[in-house]
């Protein structure tokens, strides 16, 4: 999960106690410190529930998953693990139900390349500039004759407002987006376009999502695996996914 700076800073810091000493149920306590954490990390909190750690609650925010102790003072950021589960990654599993959820208003705006006969579906957040994007491309074909359909979502890595977000949203908005896209990640020119192809929105998506690189495939039951793929290999990764 990518923060600025000033985030770091905060989050390495012991929140100053919050105000809930008057709180009489969990569910004023829960709420205060929803409060709280928005207030002081400027993050926008979905849910907050018991974590798998007694003693505190995991936060799922706008910029992934926070652990906060249940008085409201002390905030963990990272990655927990069940070592009895083979370190099976527990802040991972706690995003992926969530982001199935949280891709659905955007599925209209997905650049969809599907399989004829189709076995499995994966949503990569992409960029036409980057070297291992334009490898994952390349190989569509590959990907598709295998029984994986790819959709796209917009990760322009220099950001919203920049040129490169703008040279995505003229590939969203092209008359033929699927061949823009295949033009733009081979070094070609695309015509600049306008439309609502919500190129922010689907940026600001994959931050929540803990995305900072690309590209970045989310599987089918919304675990992600960061980096590029061979097909080959994310077919096996599917294939076992869909045997658990």
């Amino acid at each position: 999960m990518k923060f600025t700076r000033a985030f770091s800073l905060i989050i390495a810091m012991v929140i100053a106690p919050a105000a809930l000493a008057g709180s009489n149920t969990q569910s004023d306590d829960t709420a205060a410190i929803k409060q709280k954490l928005s207030d002081t990390l400027s993050v926008d909190v979905m849910s907050l529930k018991e974590s798998p750690i007694p003693g505190l609650y995991e936060a799922l925010t706008n910029r992934g998953v926070l652990y906060i102790s249940k008085d409201g003072t002390k905030l963990l950021h990272g990655n927990l693990y069940d070592l009895d589960k083979g370190m099976k990654n527990l802040t991972e599993a706690a995003m992926s139900g969530p982001r199935i959820d949280m891709m659905k208003p955007l599925e209209k705006n997905m650049l969809v390349y599907k399989a004829k006969n189709e076995k499995h579906v994966v949503t990569v957040f992409t960029d036409v500039d980057c070297g291992y994007c334009r490898k994952l491309h390349n190989q569509m074909d590959e990907y598709n004759d295998l029984g994986i359909t790819v959709r796209y979502l917009a990760f322009p890595r220099a950001g919203i407002p920049s040129a490169n977000a703008d040279e995505m949203e003229a590939v969203w908005c092209a008359a033929d987006p699927l061949q823009a896209m295949t033009d733009a990640k081979s070094g070609k020119s695309v015509k600049v376009a306008k439309c609502d192809a919500k190129i922010a929105e689907q940026y600001n998506l994959g931050q929540t999502f803990g995305i900072n690189g690309t590209p970045a495939i989310v599987l089918e039951d919304g675990s992600l695996i960061p980096g590029y793929q061979p097909p080959k290999d994310l077919l096996r990764v599917l294939d076992a996914a869909a045997a658990e």
